[in-house]
């Protein structure tokens, strides 16, 4: 058995919603590396077709095909639904990465700031996967299931507001929705499974790591010592939605470095 029995995607037709930029690059990146066709949407369109000639100017296996999406209204999925239908009449695998945050002390957190990030990182994930089952099933099968990848955050797993209440809320949402979702769609043979990533380099971390110097300072607090890198998303990527990730559902996958079980200092031990 090689690496491409297990993790390879030749043939397979993928979703990345966020595909643009950050996280969902990444996992764009490493599905089309393994083979994909990937399809990103985002709401400004240039941004994927850049990142979509980026992506194939590489040379990989796969194919990265850009469209105009927005997750965060029913007409918004609907029209991400009807472009995708026009482009394939198959989906293999879904990743619900789009999302938003809201940053702001406690005291000043503004009421619209839930509203606004609970519409887009929870309402619009679930209705966006809901809404594409029916081309998710048409792909299953018993020994290869249609795989949906949803993005938490460990901020929905540890007790870390850092200002951004409503996003720390929001995926925790996100990690609930995944396991409830992962047992109502076994049946029928699509898993369901999401990322919690630390910190990455992003558009929406950028305000706290930014460039270099900001991430080897974040680095520091992560207990493995660095921040995320693309290479890690691509690798989830692949091991769940290849041959190797078939038997895997209602997974939280904590890609954070080590700050999932960070509790602090020792309690007994010296100093």
């Amino acid at each position: 058995m090689t690496p491409s029995d297990l993790f390879g995607l030749a043939g397979k037709t993928a979703l990345v919603t966020g595909g643009a930029t950050g996280i969902g690059r990444m996992a764009a990146t490493g599905l089309a590396a393994a083979g994909a066709t990937v399809y990103i949407a985002s709401r400004k369109l240039q941004n994927c077709v850049d990142a979509a000639d980026a992506i194939n100017a590489v040379g990989y296996a796969g194919h990265v095909h850009a469209f105009a999406g927005d997750v965060g209204s029913q007409d918004g999925i609907d029209a991400i639904v009807q472009s995708l239908i026009s482009r394939t009449d198959r989906l293999d695998i879904l990743m619900n990465n789009a999302g938003r945050t809201w940053g702001a002390p406690l005291g000043q957190f503004p009421y619209d700031a839930w509203d606004k990030v609970m519409t887009l990182n929870v309402t619009g994930m679930f209705h966006l996967t809901q809404s594409l089952l029916d081309l998710l099933e048409r792909s299953s099968t018993t020994d290869d299931p249609a795989r949906v990848v949803n993005v938490g955050s460990v901020m929905g797993e540890v007790a870390m507001g850092d200002g951004a209440y409503s996003y720390a809320m929001s995926k925790s949402a996100v990690h609930q929705m995944t396991r409830i979702l992962a047992k109502e769609l076994s049946p029928r043979h699509i898993t369901v499974n999401a990322l919690a990533p630390g910190p990455f380099q992003s558009g929406m971390t950028s305000f706290a790591i930014g460039q270099d110097a900001g991430a080897d300072r974040v680095g520091h607090r992560v207990p493995l010592g660095r921040v995320g890198r693309p290479d890690d998303i691509a690798a989830c990527l692949q091991f769940l939605c290849g041959r190797g990730g078939s038997y895997i559902t209602g997974a939280i996958i904590p890609v954070s470095g080590g700050i999932n079980v960070a509790t602090g200092p020792s309690i007994f031990g010296e100093d």
